[in-house]
């Protein structure tokens, strides 16, 4: 997706890693559970970055760190290359701000559109009350909605107008990272378009800085710069968007993208030769965690974990792939 970026890092994270302590039984010992594994990433000023992989890779545990709602277990969050610690919940809220998968069950059903909009004023005590209705006019007319949808109640909306609510909501204090779980997987094809093209219009027009979560490779195709892979709790490739969609290096990446499907009604639902059987978060894989569902595995896959190959503004971890010689280009091993 062509639009404003800078190579100004905003958000940041240094090795994060989280593990779950896992009942196994009433008298078995709890088993640790490792929902990541070494997250680094970074998402620069007024970037997307699409974070893809299938359910159960870690995502939605990355965003509720980003969101302050958990601590990592080890690795840091840095905005603005500062840390941010547990103590500085309500000023990372003041910076990143999330849209949720469901805007039905996001939102108070007994608490109406100006007041849902308005609460993240008042929690961080930003102006008085005419100025809070003033700047809820302003953001409902921003994301589409008409003035008299103020007073109604989320019941009374569509799906689609309760997305808009709840993208009001997460922008009313003017934050500059907006994390989207999923914001239209719960919504019908014909709204999710609209949605898209709504957070690509606010992007442009506010600056804004998204990391968008999806298990949709073609809504991340439609919005993201840049696009990180994950699986099974680690960061598998990451690379510009135009690059990855164009030539996918990791294995793993080129099975998501052969799932998608065509308009062609003359091809049948594609095979992606991943079996249907998900690793045991518990008990990975040895080596690559990958390797069992690879079918381009090698010996060393079961044994050795994958190096880290990056050049330039791309990086896959796989046995398959080295730098070139001169360092500038990323082939096949």
């Amino acid at each position: 997706m062509a639009g404003i970026s800078s190579s100004e890092s905003v958000l940041e994270l240094t090795g994060i890693t989280k593990t779950y302590q896992v009942k196994q039984g009433m008298f078995a010992k709890p088993k640790p559970l490792q929902a990541l594994g070494g997250v680094s990433l970074r998402i620069h000023k007024k970037d997307v970055l699409g974070l893809v992989g299938e359910s159960g890779c870690g995502k939605s545990t990355l965003a509720k760190i980003l969101l302050g709602l958990e601590q990592p277990t080890t690795g840091d969050v840095l905005i603005d290359g500062q840390v941010i610690g547990p103590a500085d919940r309500q000023r990372l809220a003041r910076r990143i701000q999330p849209i949720f998968q469901d805007p039905y069950s996001s939102l108070n059903p007994r608490k109406s559109i100006e007041e849902i909009v308005s609460l993240p004023l008042v929690v961080h005590a930003i102006g008085d009350s005419a100025a809070r209705q003033k700047a809820v006019s302003k953001m409902l007319d921003l994301v589409g909605l008409p003035e008299r949808a103020r007073k109604s109640y989320p019941g009374q909306l569509s799906g689609g107008q309760r997305q808009r609510v709840a993208i009001a909501r997460a922008l009313i204090i003017n934050p500059e990272i907006v994390i989207c779980d999923e914001p239209t997987s719960a919504l019908d094809v014909s709204i999710q378009s609209q949605i898209l093209n709504l957070l690509a219009e606010l992007r442009e027009e506010l600056g804004l800085t998204y990391l968008f979560i999806s298990h949709n490779l073609a809504v991340v195709e439609h919005l993201a710069t840049r696009v990180a892979v994950m699986y099974l709790g680690k960061i598998v490739e990451e690379a510009p968007a135009d690059k990855l969609f164009a030539g996918p290096k990791h294995p793993y990446t080129q099975a998501l993208l052969e799932s998608v499907l065509t308009p062609d009604p003359s091809l049948s639902v594609p095979d992606i030769h991943l079996g249907t059987a998900y690793p045991n978060p518990i008990a990975p894989p040895s080596g690559c965690h990958f390797h069992p569902r690879c079918v381009r595995a090698k010996d060393i896959c079961s044994t050795k974990a994958p190096p880290h190959v990056a050049a330039g503004t791309s990086h896959v971890d796989c046995h398959l792939y080295r730098k070139s010689r001169n360092g500038k280009s990323i082939v096949s091993a």
